[in-house]
C-alpha cells in the first residue's frame, strides 16, 4: 500500500496554513531548516491533528530530535 494522496489544491492548502503557522515559530527560536519543522507539522496534520496540535507536535520534534532552542 502506498502513501496516502491528497490533490494539489488540498496540498497548497496544507503548505499555506504550515507557513502561517511555522512563522511564530520562527521569530521566536534559533536558525533551522524550515522543511524539518515543516515536515514534522504536515506528518501531525495528516495524522488528524489540529493546527495547534500541530504546531506543538512540530516545536517538540524541534527541540527533542534536532536541539533547536528558542532564543
Amino acid at each position: 500500500m502506498g502513501p496516502p494522496t491528497m490533490d494539489v489544491a488540498a496540498l497548497a492548502g496544507l503548505l499555506q496554513e504550515t507557513a502561517e503557522h511555522h512563522g511564530p515559530y520562527e521569530k521566536t527560536h534559533a536558525p533551522h531548516n524550515w522543511w524539518d519543522w515543516y515536515a514534522a507539522y504536515i506528518r501531525a496534520r495528516v495524522d488528524g491533528s489540529t493546527p495547534d496540535e500541530a504546531a506543538a507536535v512540530a516545536g517538540r520534534y524541534m527541540a527533542e530530535v534536532l536541539h533547536v532552542a528558542a532564543l
